[in-house]
């Protein structure tokens, strides 16, 4: 490998491998406050599993959810204050105030739980004591705090619009009018009831993500990063453009381990962005080609984003079943990604990497055999056993145990140090994001406006539920541009997914997917375009270049969700699943047609004239689109015809001399 290779493979691995170590502030802590944060993760660890099981504790009782749920706050507030900066200037020093703050957080939460059996039975909404009442104000506080420090103050605003909502609902006039609310009933739903911190925010983490933080940690300690970016150099560094094949193949890998499209791009994009620059690729389309591989891993099964969890708890699917629907619509995405790049490569020449830089797959699988196996636990027991929650647990042990077979993989005190951090980093990340969630959910519920809003967007709709589907993805861009998909989502998951899923008779879960694959282009859309902008720091190009580039690359995550929305049978559910058979293959015409007119180049013809770009697109998404038979006989002739042209053309062109 030349000295080159090793030069910008060097930050992939240790970002892969020790990049979560330091969670946040974690490095900077003083070491008290390290073993503090430790202990509490450990705890909050310990409390799930206790959880899950359904364990007796002292006394041989079982928590309840409102214990379990308020416990959790406990242990978690203070590390959240703990790790996570209020701004730029406190990222390497912890303030007093931020001290202060996450005690205070975790001593409400503490007056919380020693009440919970009053509020459980009466449902103190509103308050009914003035320390019911600040202790649920500070906790509003606080959680807003909490999440602008990871989201930013566009998502505080955003989050206070909604949540402030039913102090002046009453006011609003025609169809934004709702019951209004006083400040003390809103505090008290949001502290207090399970549309707000006792709801959506905390039932996802608790329920389901602890085990899935966990099992990545592990797997990432582990050194799985460096194996999936060495397996996928390996199987696609040979052909063509293959750095940028590498890129979308170990983000779809590494994807399926974090769910996070940044941790993605930082963690492969080290490597990929700097040797498809070294190929020719320019630097904002290395950018935007990593981009729009790790907004994928959102998702890469078997370990999804956040969204796909609050998708399990809002629709009430378990947790396996959304596994098994996204895995077609995964491949499906990654597939267009693939034929993108490739059409590139071709129209401007690239060739793939060196045969001694491209490290050995009989190795790479050799020493990495056990995180394949791991996987195929983990998927066997959601799938098979039905152990939703406690699977990741399980096949974090089993890999713990196997990472003993190979020095360079096993899991050393330092290692398990590191990992302990990382998850303690992730789990407060999440319940700090998500509790404004709550507030957002309680804005959005309690009013009785979302009843008229659900009227409204049928009305405009006229029952159509194509047209319902693209207001949908319209809202979703539009919402998107706030830079982050949880609003979005949460938002249409409670206004739009019910109404299609009720007035269109489509399948619960198609629906809900759909909408996580349109918000997840908010990560890629400007002018707030997260993992893009990240992805051109990596390749040093313009911010704005790289947004939009990745924006028409990633145009068939704004595709594939019509695919599978119509037909359950492409997410693997509904009364026809068989008919997978021939819709799979469908699709994947569809898309290579599809994408093949959006990059400009088609196989066996070459670069195509800008006049036929279009016909392709169109022609694609009927053939792919399981509108029945028509459709796709429409789209074959369109393609057909236009493929037809294009060949006779090419064939009409005369022959360049050899020499000049």
């Amino acid at each position: 490998m030349s000295h080159a290779e090793v030069e910008a493979r060097t930050p992939a691995r240790s970002r892969s491998e020790s990049g979560r170590s330091e969670a946040g502030r974690y490095a900077i802590l003083p070491k008290p406050l390290k073993v503090l944060f430790s202990t509490f993760t450990v705890a909050t660890v310990a409390l799930f599993t206790i959880y899950i099981h359904n364990l007796p504790v002292l006394g041989g009782t079982v928590f309840t959810p409102d214990q379990y749920y308020y416990l959790l706050y406990v242990l978690v507030m203070l590390p959240i204050f703990l790790i996570i900066p209020a701004c730029k200037k406190d990222r390497k020093r912890l303030p007093w105030y931020d001290a202060v703050l996450g005690t205070v957080a975790s001593g409400v939460a503490v007056y919380f739980l020693a009440n919970s059996e009053p509020i459980s039975l009466s449902l103190w909404t509103p308050p009914p004591t003035t320390a019911g009442f600040v202790t649920a104000t500070i906790m509003l506080i606080l959680g807003l705090e909490a999440g602008r420090r990871i989201g930013g103050t566009a998502f505080l605003i955003v989050a206070c619009a909604f949540g402030a909502y039913p102090l002046f609902a009453e006011y609003m006039p025609g169809v934004l009018y709702g019951v209004g609310f006083s400040f003390r009933q809103l505090v008290g739903q949001f502290a207090f009831s399970t549309n707000g911190i006792l709801g959506v925010p905390i039932q996802v983490t608790g329920d389901i993500l602890i085990g899935y933080l966990v099992f990545s940690s592990v797997m990432v300690a582990t050194g799985a990063g460096t194996f999936f970016l060495d397996l996928a150099i390996g199987l696609m560094g040979r052909f063509r453009g293959g750095p940028a094949k590498v890129a979308v193949v170990a983000s779809a890998f590494f994807g399926s381990l974090s769910g996070s499209g940044v941790a993605n791009v930082m963690g492969t994009g080290s490597f990929t962005i700097p040797a498809m620059k070294r190929l020719g690729y320019p630097p904002h389309y290395a950018g935007a080609i990593e981009a729009c591989a790790s907004t994928g891993g959102a998702v890469m099964p078997p370990v999804m984003g956040t969204i796909a969890f609050i998708m399990a708890i809002m629709t009430g699917v378990d947790y396996g079943q959304i596994v098994l629907a996204a895995v077609i619509p995964a491949l499906l995405y990654y597939y267009g990604l693939l034929v993108q790049v490739d059409g590139y490569a071709a129209r401007v020449g690239l060739v793939g990497m060196p045969k001694e830089d491209l490290p050995s797959i009989r190795q790479t699988l050799k020493v990495g055999w056990p995180f394949l196996l791991v996987f195929a636990f983990l998927l066997w027991g959601i799938e098979a056993k039905n152990w939703t929650a406690q699977s990741p647990l399980y096949a974090s042990g089993l890999m713990t145990a196997l990472s003993f077979l190979h020095k360079e993989n096993r899991l050393t005190w330092k290692k398990v140090l590191g990992l302990i951090s990382a998850t303690g980093g992730l789990i407060a990340w999440i319940i700090a994001i998500l509790l404004p969630v709550g507030l957002i959910i309680t804005g959005l519920v309690i009013t009785g406006t979302i009843a008229a809003i659900i009227a409204k967007i049928i009305i405009i709709g006229s029952a159509n539920t194509f047209i319902i589907l693209l207001v949908t993805l319209a809202a979703c861009y539009l919402m998107g541009m706030v830079g982050l998909a949880l609003i979005p989502y949460i938002f249409l998951a409670v206004t739009m997914a019910p109404a299609v899923v009720k007035y269109g008779g489509l399948d619960i879960v198609g629906v809900y997917l759909f909408i996580v694959y349109c918000t997840l282009s908010a990560a890629i859309t400007p002018p707030v375009a997260t993992v893009a902008f990240v992805g051109a720091s990596l390749a040093q190009a313009s911010p704005m270049k790289t947004a939009w580039t990745a924006l028409r690359l990633g145009i068939v995550l704004l595709f594939v969700p019509f695919f599978f929305v119509y037909n359950p049978a492409l997410i693997l559910r509904g009364p026809n699943v068989v008919e997978v058979i021939w819709l799979f293959p469908l699709c994947l015409l569809g898309i290579w047609v599809l994408t093949s007119g959006l990059e400009g180049y088609l196989l066996w013809v070459g670069k195509i004239p800008i006049w036929t770009r279009p016909l392709l697109v169109i022609g694609g998404f009927l053939i792919a689109v399981p509108w029945g038979w028509i459709s796709a006989a429409c789209g074959v002739v369109i393609t057909g015809v236009t493929t037809t042209t294009l060949l006779y053309l090419h064939r009409r062109r005369p022959l360049r001399p050899v020499l000049e």
